[in-house]
């Protein structure tokens, strides 16, 4: 029977997994010392909320007249650099970028912009070991990852909604990827929320999460091929942040409410519905087996009524003809058809909002 103890959620998290910033403020960065985050994220929102704040009034004017004739997206790229610079020091890992949602569907545009971050990190000290860019799970965007993998930028598959798209991203040499646990729409309207004390049972996308890291620790076993380390984000309580350690994944990209929440609760085991269990140096080699409170789970799929139980062929190639098997996937899948639709729509809408805020201040120099 367990019992209370002085540690806090976050810390006992920390032991089964690698904890990582959802945001990019550098004052609460600190604050949640003594535990340091390993890499710290962002996406279209994020991004845009600390250029539009206060702290970075002064760094967004003074890169919108640098690169004033280079348009908006050159000074929205050096913006988000010089703000990963601003709290590079206080993780240990990798600072994450993602590519515009709005070249998704263009892999030529999608290399561009991933090559321009690494130019700006480059031009800042920020080595290829310390970055990674987030490039979203459609054919065209994910056919750009062997091209920068070939330069040697490591990408992260983002929008993850489903085994095959998981595959894809092995296919395509990333280094992470990252399944969402709540879909965009369900961020934005909270009344769609299956909130629970014990996610990992009974969240819907919990049987999909449990299917994607037994798909790459079989790869793994079979091939011996590196797969993508799973990133798990979209999180909506600190359940759910726990649930990832339990479910085994490698590291949590957790926001920084839920990361507040996470240090401020005591940790009592007796409490908790299921235990993750200690990280491991790596998490396919000699991979820990899936808790058996949860196996029963990755057997069914909640998203799917009727499912038949087979899981996406491994020996598909997702990236052949710029991606078309991979999207053909997509369209075939409604769930993920529905909430990458959905996550590409709000950050092209994040991405909008952005280029009229750096257009707007390139019109007042």
């Amino acid at each position: 029977m367990g019992s209370a103890s002085s540690q806090s959620w976050l810390d006992v998290l920390s032991t089964q997994l690698n904890v990582d910033l959802d945001y990019m403020d550098p004052a609460f960065t600190l604050s949640l010392l003594p535990v340091i985050p390993n890499d710290m994220t962002s996406n279209q929102f994020i991004v845009h909320e600390r250029m539009c704040h206060p702290d970075n009034e002064q760094l967004l004017k003074d890169v919108a007249k640098e690169y004033k004739d280079a348009g908006w997206l050159a000074i929205y790229t050096r913006v988000a650099v010089l703000m990963c610079k601003a709290n590079i020091d206080n993780i240990k890992g990798r600072v994450l970028l993602q590519t515009l949602p709005s070249y998704a569907y263009n892999t030529e545009k999608t290399v561009e912009h991933a090559q321009a971050y690494a130019r700006e990190f480059e031009s800042v000290g920020i080595s290829k070991d310390r970055f990674c860019i987030k490039i979203p799970a459609t054919g065209p965007a994910l056919s750009a990852c062997p091209i920068l993998l070939q330069e040697g930028i490591r990408t992260l598959g983002t929008a993850v909604f489903s085994v095959h798209q998981a595959i894809a991203a092995s296919q395509a040499g990333c280094l992470y990827i990252s399944p969402y646990y709540n879909d965009i729409a369900t961020h934005l309207d909270l009344t769609l929320w299956p909130k629970s004390a014990d996610p990992a049972c009974l969240h819907p996308f919990s049987s999909r999460f449990i299917q994607i890291v037994e798909i790459y620790k079989k790869m793994y076993k079979e091939t011996g091929k590196e797969q993508p380390f799973i990133k798990h984000a979209g999180f909506l309580s600190a359940e759910e942040a726990m649930a990832a350690g339990e479910i085994g994944c490698h590291s949590a990209t957790i926001p920084h409410q839920i990361l507040l929440d996470l240090s401020q609760r005591s940790y009592d085991s007796s409490q908790q519905p299921g235990q993750g269990l200690p990280k491991r140096p790596h998490p396919y080699k000699d991979a820990a087996l899936t808790p058996s409170r949860l196996q029963e789970i990755a057997k069914v799929d909640p998203l799917t009524p009727g499912w038949d139980g087979v899981l996406a062929a491994t020996d598909v190639d997702y990236l052949a003809n710029n991606g078309a098997q991979l999207d053909v996937a997509n369209e075939n899948d409604p769930e993920t058809k529905k909430r990458l639709s959905e996550a590409l729509e709000a950050f092209m809408g994040a991405e909008k909002r952005s280029q009229t805020k750096v257009e707007e201040v390139m019109n007042n120099l």
